[in-house]
């Protein structure tokens, strides 16, 4: 006969030399079952496309190549269509989203190219007002498709088909790193330029020759002052807002 099992078996006594594991938590992403998103994906791919549109017809009718490409209009559509691409493709295939700091810098650059060309471009009662701001013929659609149609849809995009929370105060800083390089990079350009070049300067609040470099600085500072702004602001509203995609229970 074999000895009965005992009800109660007293716990063994840790191994020597070895540390007992500490209790894990497993995050719920590692057990929920990845959902395709196909409508979330070609709704992006769309945007990527309207993009890429205004871009290509800048780049057609827009005049030299290299300066239509120095514009932060155009840098800004481009950084977004390849993001939109690579979000559209992460809800295809069910896999985690791109990191929020990649996502809002996009939406928050193309959004900055909007207001620049509303409030301070086209705006008659701005100081930096540009005659014909909008352009003519096809230059006219791709101006409005670039400051209106893209930051429109890249926000749609933001609020109704991403989940909230994703943005942080640490981005911020991080966001206005591309600004400042476009500011030396556009100054740059401008002094290699010789003077009384058609466009030397591609903003009139950058223009070195009407404003002096104290001048610029000064304009550079409070338009940098607002894009933070506007920076905190998209990530407080991220905290704030509800789950568009929430299901349910």
């Amino acid at each position: 006969m074999t000895a009965p099992i005992p009800r109660d078996i007293p716990d063994l006594p840790p191994i020597p030399g070895h540390r007992a594991l500490l209790p894990t938590v497993v995050p719920a992403t590692a057990v929920v079952t990845p959902v395709r998103r196909r409508l979330i994906a070609v709704f992006r791919l769309l945007t990527a496309l309207l993009a890429l549109t205004g871009v290509t017809i800048e780049l057609l009718v827009g005049g030299p190549v290299l300066k239509t490409l120095s514009h932060f209009t155009i840098q800004s559509g481009i950084l977004l269509a390849v993001v939109m691409i690579a979000s559209a493709r992460c809800a295809w295939s069910a896999h985690h989203p791109l990191p929020g700091a990649v996502t809002g810098a996009a939406l928050l650059y193309v959004g900055t190219a909007g207001l620049v060309h509303h409030l301070l471009l086209t705006n008659a009662a701005s100081p930096f007002a540009v005659p014909d701001g909008a352009g003519v013929g096809w230059q006219t659609a791709a101006t409005h498709i670039l400051h209106t149609a893209v930051p429109v849809a890249a926000a749609l995009d933001w609020l109704l088909l991403t989940v909230p929370g994703r943005l942080h105060l640490r981005h911020a800083p991080t966001w206005l790193l591309y600004p400042l390089a476009y500011l030396a990079f556009t100054l740059a350009r401008g002094e290699l330029l010789l003077p009384g070049t058609q466009d030397r300067y591609l903003y009139p609040f950058l223009d070195v020759d009407q404003h002096g470099f104290k001048g610029v600085l000064g304009n550079a500072l409070l338009v940098g002052l607002a894009l933070y702004a506007l920076a905190v602001l998209l990530i407080t509203l991220d905290h704030i807002r509800p789950n568009p995609l929430r299901r349910a229970r």
